[in-house]
């Protein structure tokens, strides 16, 4: 698709077919023609077509972009890339500064950022100090302290079972970009006193000669000295200072900007940095000049700018709206009551109050983020925005899963070396055979695996297990990808459809397995349907009684079957918005999209 192309989509429900059947059918040489005239696509044996990976939006949940009235935004590592490794390295030298200076060993300085060490989503355990790593059900994964990866033995001793119940006042999640020079800090910290023979280790904490420190007092000066280096200190004036080491910019950002409002849809920018920080890292970054030469004001690229957002606060009480002096910076007083004018910068609010101001309903508004927590989890759960999940990692994910092909070949094939050594064996077998050699293997390449993503692998899975990263990704984003760019590869009427979720009785049992029942075998306990009667097959009316006081008689006395689907769930309609069933369908892009 041509990106610089600005031709509107008129009629979404006709132009947005031609142009999926000129990306599935046509792309791929055959086009059926029915007898009435209409056209459709060969059978579903036919290969779909799909993006190029480093262009897709992945889907979770069906989500129609016609649908979608209201675009939200997130700036940081959302609009603003930070390039990396350069820009962690940068936080994690402020925040050794700043441990030093509130009195840690001046050896700290002595640490290098490493971006193979740290990886999203990992637990912080404020009892024993280490870095887990975990499923969506609290089974660890990987457990480290320090720089040390603990053993089997190691973890049953700490964690019975090698699980553990989540625990806010015990665990943090590490789950923000921001969070990776704090969680390789917690590893440098805690190897530099658990490896020096001057400090005597425990399992709660470090004797520090007459001082003890739990890992939890650790935990608490880190959190805190992260928390004044993004207030208080240089980070932000340093990347002020230097926006093009450290921010990635794209010309293709006021271009997405301008067609969304050219097709009706209103652009919301909601952060949490101050109004300062933000005006500059958005002129930096819509500072190109617009077809005619001329050159805009950040702010008109926006129906709405909210600064100081409190995110998640704002998604529930929220704070005082008030509007932001753009001449001086200072907020004027009192309460903003409306309306909401584009140019102008807006400090704190609430969800609840900008929606209402704006007209947003809810499921109208796509939130963009990279924030799984303060950003989709919250909008999702308390206001039910639909929400775009921002994951920059995806890319190193989707270049290890293409160039690691070979790698996931062979577990399959060991897979189905394992399944040919039980295939003739029931419960009369006697005799164990002997798999771990085929153990081993498997192990080395999941070992081979994880270290092509990182030291502690994969942000969304450690062997065949998923992370719980990877399951709040599902649960809480609609949809996701490696940036909010690639909605310019799709139309503004695209339905994004989620695949089928299947449970392992559907993703294991072919579709041509003919199941039958041998002589003798008992029947199963619960059957629903014997047969498959036509829709058109009117059931028997049934001989009308009336009741023992006199009354008419029931008027129902069985149900029937319905004719028509009476929900379509996928398409992501409302009651009161649905089509009628000879309209257009809209185009659908199967799967991943």
């Amino acid at each position: 698709m041509d990106l610089v192309s600005d031709t509107p989509c008129e009629e979404p429900g006709h132009n947005c077919i031609m142009m999926s059947l000129s990306e599935t059918a046509v792309q791929n040489g055959q086009l059926h023609t029915h007898s009435n005239g209409t056209s459709s696509c060969e059978p579903p044996s036919r290969r779909v077509y799909k993006r190029e990976p480093k262009n897709r939006i992945f889907v979770n949940r069906s989500l129609h972009l016609q649908k979608i009235r209201f675009y939200g935004f997130d700036m940081d590592y959302t609009l603003a890339v930070y390039k990396s490794p350069a820009y962690e390295a940068m936080g994690f030298n402020c925040l050794k500064e700043r441990l030093v200076f509130i009195g840690y060993p001046a050896a700290l300085r002595e640490f290098e950022y490493d971006a193979s060490f740290p990886v999203r989503g990992l637990w912080f355990d404020n009892l024993y100090g280490n870095l887990l790593k975990v499923d969506a059900y609290g089974n660890i994964l990987i457990c480290v302290h320090g720089f040390r990866f603990l053993k089997h033995h190691e973890l049953e001793e700490l964690y019975p079972n090698k699980f553990v119940h989540f625990d806010e006042s015990r665990f943090y999640v590490l789950n923000t970009l921001f969070n990776l020079p704090e969680t390789y800090m917690l590893a440098c910290i805690i190897d530099f006193f658990t490896a020096k023979q001057e400090f005597k280790t425990h399992r709660e904490g470090i004797d520090c000669g007459d001082i003890f420190m739990s890992y939890k007092s650790i935990f608490q000066d880190v959190r805190a000295a992260v928390d004044w280096v993004h207030l208080n200190g240089d980070l932000k004036s340093e990347t002020l200072r230097n926006l093009e080491k450290y921010v990635h910019r794209d010309e293709k950002l006021p271009m997405l900007l301008n067609r969304l409002r050219s097709r009706g849809a209103k652009t919301v920018l909601i952060t949490n940095s101050d109004y300062e920080y933000t005006h500059k890292m958005m002129t930096y970054l819509l500072d190109f000049p617009a077809e005619d030469g001329s050159k805009k004001d950040w702010s008109t690229y926006w129906d709405c700018v909210v600064v100081d957002a409190r995110k998640p606060l704002f998604f529930a009480e929220g704070t005082i709206l008030r509007r932001v002096d753009r001449k001086t910076g200072t907020l004027q007083i009192g309460h903003h009551k409306g309306p909401l004018k584009s140019g102008e910068v807006y400090s704190g609010g609430s969800c609840d109050v900008i929606s209402k101001l704006l007209g947003a309903r809810g499921k109208d508004v796509l939130y963009v983020g990279d924030h799984i927590y303060g950003d989709i989890l919250k909008s999702k759960k308390i206001r039910g925005w639909r929400t775009f999940l921002i994951i920059p990692e995806l890319m190193q994910e989707l270049r290890v899963w293409t160039e690691k092909h070979e790698l996931f070949s062979q577990v399959t094939q060991l897979e189905a070396s394992l399944s040919d050594i039980f295939k003739f064996l029931d419960s009369s077998t006697t005799e164990i055979p002997d798999i771990t050699g085929i153990q081993r293997s498997l192990r080395d390449i999941s070992y081979k695996l994880d270290m092509s993503y990182g030291m502690l692998g994969s942000l969304f899975r450690s062997g065949s297990r998923q992370t719980f990263f990877a399951a709040q990704v599902t649960r809480y984003a609609d949809i996701y990808s490696t940036s909010f760019l690639n909605l310019l590869h799709y139309p503004f009427c695209y339905m994004f459809k989620a695949p089928a979720m299947l449970m392992p009785h559907e993703a294991t049992v072919d579709h041509s397995t003919q199941l039958t029942t041998s002589r003798g075998s008992p029947s199963p306990p619960v059957v629903r349907l014997h047969s498959e009667p036509s829709l058109k097959d009117e059931l028997p009316s049934p001989k009308r009684r009336k009741c023992s006081d006199g009354s008419d008689h029931v008027p129902h006395v069985r149900p029937n079957k319905p004719k028509q689907a009476t929900h379509q769930h996928e398409e992501d309609l409302d009651s009161d918005d649905s089509q009628e069933s000879n309209n257009p369908a809209e185009p659908v892009e199967p799967s991943a999209c």
